[in-house]
């Protein structure tokens, strides 16, 4: 039997993940990206498989990697963005959000997810008062560091960015301690740049790498205990590290049940199986209608059928961009599904 092609493969993972099997869809992105050439259409739609699964620390590494593959994206700075605020990071998702909405500036999410951040972590303001005269001298304002910096986390590594533009390498020095990094950027008449954080977690300093890029100064940190969630670059005397999700895999928990995984919030940990279990008990009781009950019609439809139905229902649906749906896999199996829209009515094809 043959190998099944990356293009075949993406094809199956957009099938389970249109039949909400998210832990198939996430596995066949992952034997798809593995396949081929990197893609950074692949990583940014196993991002968006993530998400689903309420696994945002992947789903954030996922979309940044696909951002660095393709950095003219727009849905993969979105999904960036919305992992980043799941995770609290919000510097994080305002740099994604801005970074999208650039690139697609009609696109009205980006300034709908920028609301959201912005309600749940407004940008720092300084209010003017009234000063009272004394002869004590005022106290000097904190400098401005030189260059701004961010972090984000995948399951073995933490990503430091600076966001230094045009820097030789030869100025840049970056040092690793068991649990510190220095930064130093030292430019002959220029003001010094250093970033020396006692970091939040340990780190392996061997398996620690920088690059200085034409941007920015990447650096990556290796977790002496990966799998964990850093809440912060920074040491902090709040509880350390917030169990991520195991890898996928790997063997159940003890009694035979894998346990889903719990993440860092302001608010405490949510019960995602609880969540779950409420949402699809809402749209079991929901009444429905107009576009809305059709699109529950064709899914009870699809959740019914068999194997030769669902290809062509979803095979005739994404070439068609949304205008054919056909359950006769005898009918499109062999031929590409022209666009067929309402007479009257003009196609136009949306990127999601």
């Amino acid at each position: 039997m043959a190998t099944p092609t990356p293009s075949e493969l993406e094809l199956k993972a957009k099938e389970a993940f249109f039949d909400d099997d998210f832990d198939l869809a996430a596995a066949l992105y992952t034997e798809a990206i593995t396949a081929g050439p990197p893609s950074a259409a692949l990583y940014a739609d196993r991002a968006q498989v993530y998400t689903k699964m309420g696994d945002f620390t992947a789903a954030a590494a996922d979309a940044a990697r696909a951002a660095e593959l393709d950095p003219a994206m727009p849905r993969a700075h979105l999904r960036r963005a919305h992992a980043c605020v799941k995770l609290e990071q919000y510097d994080a998702a305002r740099a994604a959000v801005e970074a999208g909405a650039a690139l697609a500036p009609g696109d009205a999410r980006f300034a709908q997810l920028m609301r959201e951040i912005d309600a749940k972590a407004p940008p720092m303001e300084i209010e003017a008062s009234a000063a009272v005269a004394t002869t004590a001298p005022a106290p000097a304002p904190a400098e401005k560091p030189k260059y701004r910096h961010d972090y984000y986390n995948s399951a073995a590594e933490v990503v430091v960015t600076v966001f230094a533009k045009g820097v030789p390498p030869e100025h840049v020095a970056v040092d690793f301690g068991e649990q510190l990094l220095s930064v130093s950027v030292e430019v002959p008449g220029e003001a010094s740049y250093h970033l020396q954080p006692r970091l939040f977690g340990k780190i392996v300093p061997e398996r620690c790498r920088f690059a200085v890029l034409s941007t920015k100064i990447e650096v990556r940190l290796a977790k002496a205990e990966p799998g964990t969630t850093w809440t912060s670059l920074e040491f902090t005397d709040k509880p350390r590290f917030v169990a991520a999700a195991p890898p996928r895999g790997s063997s159940p928990s003890a009694g035979g049940i894998a346990q889903r995984p719990s993440y860092p919030s302001s608010r405490g940990r949510k019960d995602w199986d609880k969540i779950e279990a409420e949402v699809k008990r809402a749209e079991k009781e929901e009444k429905l209608d107009g576009d809305a009950a059709a699109n529950k019609f064709f899914q009870d439809i699809f959740s019914s059928a068999d194997e030769d139905m669902r290809r062509a229902m979803t095979k005739s649906f994404q070439e068609s961009n949304g205008t054919v749906l056909s359950t006769n896999w005898e009918d499109v199996g062999s031929k590409k599904i022209e666009p067929s829209p309402p007479e009257g009515m003009d196609l136009r094809k949306w990127e999601y």
